[in-house]
């Protein structure tokens, strides 16, 4: 009977041992230095226009936001679909705590590409949204094609290369409904036909179109920027000539600007300075492309619109902090702290040729309307005069 028990007592002791170390093996290890320092990392999720999505999702610009304490990741979306999706929570997708984002959303913030565009976006955030960065809108052409509109007096170069588009006399060409070869000077290179137009992304979604109907309505409405229907009514009928004589629109600037590069897209392309410098440093453009800077443009101002209390710590990272101010200018945006970085980042690599130094030689600027009146320009230049 003693031996036997002896037996239960020494089987039972190594039932418990084998339990102790599986559940050691198990055990999660005691928090270390790199384990305090990953929770300590703010988290955030946000949209993006596909311009910066270069910025967000290099290493680089991941470490520099790291080096903040903070943990970015984005998706990209058309800056006029932002308002939308902001609301709407992703499938699958988890929301946090009461510190995360509103209900309906999984999104901590949104970066459209301009001003107008972010204000339509709805947030429990009071706090002002911030412009870490913003670039001007240009028109992108082969040297060719450059040369033919110097010689129909639509551009000119300056003593520094650099090429001004004359907006008052394209607007004229168009409102007469004129095609390339009608214009008298110069010949038409053989990818120039049809009416004149620029070629833009679909206004509907992209923020550099509907910028770009902006300018146009600006023009239209005796350079007064349209506050009312009565302008928007005077000026409906040319930006949906425009905007049919270009066929079917791509929804991304990105897109748009990539197929220029690849020699696949239309000879005169609207889209941001930032995404025509961003190739320059990296080498990657055609070696007769021309940048073209509209004697009367608009800037798109890159504007971060927060969600959550926490989106404030990237928006003041982005504004303030020296190496993402020098990763900015490297990515081809002019950063609001330092609007010569950009420029000193071309030069440094050897590719600041006709790239204008600074914007103030520019001609008019004007502001963009009001999103309320854009959204109903937008709508008015579709083919049917409707809604988005």
């Amino acid at each position: 009977m003693g031996r036997r028990l002896l037996g239960l007592i020494v089987a039972l002791g190594l039932v418990i041992g084998v339990l102790v170390l599986v559940q050691q093996q198990h055990r999660p290890p005691k928090p270390g230095p790199q384990s305090s320092a990953t929770a300590g990392t703010i988290a955030l999720t946000g949209l993006i226009g596909s311009e910066k999505s270069d910025f967000f999702t290099s290493d680089q610009v991941r470490q520099a936001l790291r080096a903040k304490g903070l943990a970015v990741s984005v998706r990209t979306s058309g800056s006029w679909q932002m308002a939308d999706e902001a609301r709407a929570e992703p499938p699958g997708a988890a929301l946090g705590p009461a510190s995360g984002p509103p209900p309906g959303s999984a999104y901590d913030f949104v970066i459209p590409a301009s001003s107008v565009a972010a204000k339509a976006i709805g947030t429990p955030i009071t706090t002002t949204p911030v412009r870490p960065f913003y670039s001007p809108l240009v028109v992108v052409t082969h040297q060719q094609t450059a040369q033919f509109l110097k010689g129909v007096g639509l551009a000119s170069p300056d003593a520094d290369g650099v090429w001004t588009f004359h907006m008052a006399q394209y607007l004229t060409d168009v409102q007469q409904h004129l095609g390339w070869g009608d214009l008298k000077g110069a010949t038409p290179p053989p990818d120039l036909a049809g009416k004149i137009y620029i070629a833009t992304t679909d206004p509907n979604t992209s923020s550099s179109a509907s910028l770009y109907l902006a300018v146009m309505s600006y023009l239209a409405n005796g350079d007064q920027v349209v506050s009312d229907q009565s302008g928007i009514d005077r000026t409906a009928s040319l930006l949906r000539y425009l905007m049919a004589n270009q066929g079917a629109l791509l929804a991304s600037s990105d897109q748009l600007f990539r197929d220029f590069v690849a020699g696949t897209g239309k000879p005169l392309s609207w889209t941001y300075e930032s995404e025509v410098a961003e190739q320059a440093m990296k080498g990657k453009l055609p070696g007769d492309m021309v940048v073209l800077y509209p004697d009367i443009g608009i800037t798109s101002d890159h504007t971060v619109v927060e969600l959550t209390p926490k989106a404030d710590a990237l928006a003041q990272a982005l504004l303030n902090d020296p190496a993402l101010i020098s990763l900015e200018a490297q990515y081809g945006f002019r950063p609001t702290a330092d609007p010569q970085a950009m420029v000193a980042a071309l030069k440094a690599k050897g590719h600041a040729q006709g790239f204008l130094a600074g914007l103030t030689s520019l001609g008019s600027q004007p502001p963009p309307p009001t999103t309320d009146i854009l959204q109903k320009i937008v709508a008015a230049a579709s083919p049917a005069g409707g809604g988005n």
